[in-house]
């Protein structure tokens, strides 16, 4: 066996030392070649090109399956660890929301009590209309959009109109099937609001940018970026509670003073598609219309 081996050995030595030396002319031998047959018979060139890959192709199946279990052992070792942080989070989250609920049956127990304390009187329930958002009719100087609701909707001037988000605007001008809603930001919107966390009040004034200002800020409030600001009701414009944006850009003076602060919307405007309309009884803006029966019955 030896002495066989040690025969092929030295038969072979030859060839592989010939190969070496000539195998970059037999490179351009074979690509000359390969461009003659390409002039001769373009298509002999893609059908051996077919021919070659349909010979490989399972081979490179075979060789590629170890490495796509590598790829799915290492998804699934990834999947797991992700989900793992991800069950941790929302223990937290679950502990954290616990404890909030606790504290709102407190709150409510509490808020109970106080208002039989002091017979509160609640305010009367709103109803409101959805309506998609159909035009822009805004411009450089006006900011409105229009709705597919109107008069014979139930809708009229004044009538807030809030997003999921937020406040979004105020009915300015009514139709039997339309309505344009004038929005938070126009040069002339004007909306009391309410600091949520230090209850001061203030007028916050559209100027047809992106964040409208607070005006008539008190002069020593504490103000802080990302304070929610919510309207006030005070006026019978909108009602209390709604939300508007969160504080940004708070400007002070030298003692610390406010002197300026903008409201960063919560509705996206990019995505305003519908609105609802609140019914409710705006008598600081418009008055009810009255109907004439009502009005010739009066003395």
């Amino acid at each position: 066996m030896k002495d066989t081996a040690s025969s092929l050995l030295r038969l072979t030595t030859p060839l592989r030392v010939w190969s070496q030396r000539f195998a970059f002319l037999l490179l351009i031998v074979a690509s000359i070649g390969m461009i003659v047959l390409n002039r001769a018979d373009p298509a002999f060139l893609e059908r051996f090109r077919t021919g070659v890959t349909d010979m490989v192709t399972p081979v490179l199946e075979v060789f590629s399956q170890p490495a796509d279990a590598i790829d799915s052992i290492g998804d699934g070792l990834r999947n797991v660890t992700g989900l793992i942080e991800e069950n941790e989070r929302l223990r937290t989250e679950v502990a954290e929301l616990r404890r909030w609920r606790e504290q709102a049956l407190v709150l409510k127990s509490e808020n109970e009590t106080f208002r039989a304390m002091l017979n509160y009187i609640p305010g009367e329930p709103s109803h409101f209309v959805s309506a998609r958002v159909i035009a822009d009719s805004g411009s450089a100087f006006v900011r409105s959009v229009v709705i597919n609701g109107g008069a014979r909707h139930g809708i009229r001037k004044g009538q807030p109109a809030v997003s999921d988000e937020g406040l979004a605007g105020r009915i300015a001008d009514v139709g039997e099937r339309s309505a344009r809603v004038l929005l938070i930001t126009d040069l002339n919107s004007r909306i009391p609001v309410l600091l949520e966390r230090t209850r001061d009040r203030a007028i916050m004034a559209g100027d047809n940018s992106t964040e409208p200002r607070l005006t008539y800020l008190p002069e020593s409030v504490p103000l802080d970026e990302g304070d929610r600001v919510v309207t006030s009701g005070h006026g019978g414009v909108f009602p209390p509670g709604i939300p508007v944006g969160t504080i940004t850009d708070v400007r002070r003076t030298e003692d610390g003073q406010v002197i300026a602060a903008a409201v960063k919307p919560f509705v996206n405007w990019n995505r305003l598609e519908l609105v609802r309309v609140i019914d409710y009884d705006a008598r600081g803006l418009v008055s009810r219309p009255v109907d004439a029966q009502s009005a010739a019955a009066k003395p």
